[in-house]
């Protein structure tokens, strides 16, 4: 990554979401390169099968092959300028193995069959120098064969065969949007991944996979000129598995809030979205700083997927309950007697958290996992009750289950495959209510959308959050804009606060192209879908922030 793209996402605040899997773009190539067609479907079996082979001679009782192709075309600019156009590619080979009942994997750019042979024999020796340090065998979940398939993300348009002018002056025109309605500067980018995946297994899978993804993104900041004070509004939109139609900005996709401006479904219209940002922007260096104290909060979906990411993905990750993640952000205080018990409050009756790989337009869609397993859907907190986790082939076992959930992947040929956070998302609520009417019963409350500043305990228990946007609440009305908020809880008794979700015609998605996980990190990415939900009693501070 050159200093001027990393310069340009600091100041989009993303910080901790600048992981390897967004550093990483692999070879430089030219955005024409993008559009070649790789290795046909046959050729791909033939190399799978050469794996496979090999691995077995060795003495491998499991193996799976992952060939994978890895484009990305990130396109950044800042006012009325382009600042850079990034075009990648990575293409190799991933082989994973059982033998003497411990795992070994290997991966290797040399994609051919002498190539492939010699990282299959590696893996396998690799496993067999770990099982001298293996205590218990892999106890694999079964999973039948699923023969040749094929899946698809439902695309209308490849992002990567529009040409790159007209996604720049798309850019350019949201960027002269914000200017001309207040911004004092404004970066905005366009982020595209294409995966194409093959995966192959000895339990009889030859699975071919075609993943898209998009996300565009901004940062407007408006200054104070007399005082030198500024404040900055991010995109409100949400990254999503979708192709280059989520830029249209079609009307039916757009959704009024209570605040008065479009909030977004499953189209984006960048250009309106910075002009609010501008003006916004502009609001919020005059708005009332907070007083503290308890609030309810009404939580807009662009805001409360992250408080879902954080506080019900990550701590219901089995490997990072079971203390496999201790030295990357923590464990979780999820522990198994919590669910052993079964009646472990998580959160209010409201409260129906579930896992899905398969629900449209996510980040997460696919159909199937790394492993080769259909991907499907799961509950996680049912009725606020906790009642399962994530896990995957080689962990279900623990959770007395003979099915994986579907949800073990890898962020490149070159990284080995483990359980990584499925979409994770709350169910909307069954009764009619829409965000205004939920607002109409609130005396003393603030309104947030948007993702902001946040921390979390190691546990994923104690946590602050902020956000983009804040509106006070007073006997049921908006009467303005708010500034430096943000709410404190931990996991538990946030989620039983939860007194009201809205129904099905507000959910919207949330999303990271970004969770970090692992050592070596991988970053993998996840969408969470929500309806605007209402938290009683809440504790608001001020951060402090003066212009």
């Amino acid at each position: 990554m050159k200093r001027r793209d990393f310069i340009h996402l600091s100041g989009m605040g993303l910080g901790a979401l600048v992981t390897p899997g967004l550093l990483m773009m692999g070879n430089p190539v030219s955005a024409e390169q993008l559009l070649e067609p790789g290795i046909d479907v046959a050729a791909k079996k033939v190399l799978a099968d050469t794996a496979l082979n090999a691995a077995r001679a060795k003495g491998a009782t499991y193996t799976d092959v992952r060939i994978g192709r890895y484009l990305r075309q990130n396109v950044f600019t800042r006012d009325k300028n382009v600042q850079n156009i990034s075009n990648g590619e990575t293409f190799g080979v991933g082989i994973r193995v059982i033998a003497n009942g411990t795992w070994g994997f290997s991966s290797t750019s040399d994609v051919t069959p002498d190539g492939i042979k010699l990282c299959a024999e590696t893996a396998v020796a690799i496993a067999k120098a770990n099982s001298k340090l293996q205590n218990e065998p892999v106890e694999l979940a079964p999973e039948p064969g699923h023969g040749e398939v094929t899946w698809n993300t439902p695309i209308k348009k490849k992002a990567l065969e529009i040409p790159v002018k007209e996604k720049i002056d798309l850019l350019l025109k949201a960027n002269n949007a914000a200017i001309d309605n207040g911004a004092a500067f404004v970066n905005s980018s366009l982020f595209m991944i294409n995966e194409q995946k093959y995966f192959a297994s000895t339990d009889g899978s030859y699975i071919d996979q075609d993943i898209h993804r998009i996300w565009p993104t901004f940062s407007v900041t408006a200054v104070n000129k007399e005082s030198g004070g500024f404040r900055t509004r991010q995109a409100l939109s949400a990254p999503m598995g979708m192709g280059y139609e989520y830029m249209d900005g079609l009307a039916a996709d757009k959704i009024m809030n209570p605040a008065g401006f479009n909030s977004y479904r499953n189209s984006y219209d960048i250009v309106e979205d910075a002009t609010d940002a501008a003006k916004q922007a502009k609001e919020k260096i005059s708005a009332k700083s907070v007083i503290p104290g308890k609030y309810d909060l009404v939580l807009d979906p662009d805001h409360l997927g992250l408080t879902i990411h954080e506080s019900v993905g990550h701590p219901l990750e089995l490997d990072r309950v079971l203390g496999y993640e201790a030295n990357y952000a923590g464990t979780s205080f999820a522990t198994l007697d919590k669910w052993k018990s079964g009646d472990f409050k998580y959160g209010s009756d409201k409260v129906n958290i579930v896992a899905d790989k398969t629900q449209p337009f996510t980040l997460g869609n696919t159909g199937y996992d790394d492993e080769g397993v259909k991907t499907k859907e799961w509950d996680l907190i049912k009725n606020g009750v906790l009642v399962n986790y994530q896990a995957i082939r080689d962990q279900v076992s623990i959770l007395g289950e003979k099915e994986s959930h579907g949800c073990c992947f890898a962020d490149n040929w070159s990284s080995v495959q483990f359980q990584r956070m499925p979409n994770v998302s709350l169910r909307p609520g069954t009764e009619k209510l829409s965000p205004a009417e939920m607002i109409k019963n609130v005396e003393k409350g603030i309104y947030i959308l948007g993702r902001g500043s946040y921390s979390i305990d190691q546990q994923r228990y104690n946590f602050q959050f902020g956000g983009q946007l804040f509106y006070e609440i007073k006997n049921g009305e908006i009467v303005g804009m708010l500034e430096d908020v943000a709410y404190q809880s931990n996991t538990q008794e946030f989620w039983n606060s939860c007194s009201q979700i809205c129904d099905k015609d507000d959910y919207r998605f949330f999303g990271s192209f970004f969770d970090g996980k692992g050592q070596p990190s991988q970053s993998s990415a996840v969408s969470h879908g929500s309806s605007t939900t209402r938290f009683d009693g809440v504790n608001v501070i001020n951060t402090g922030r003066n212009i």
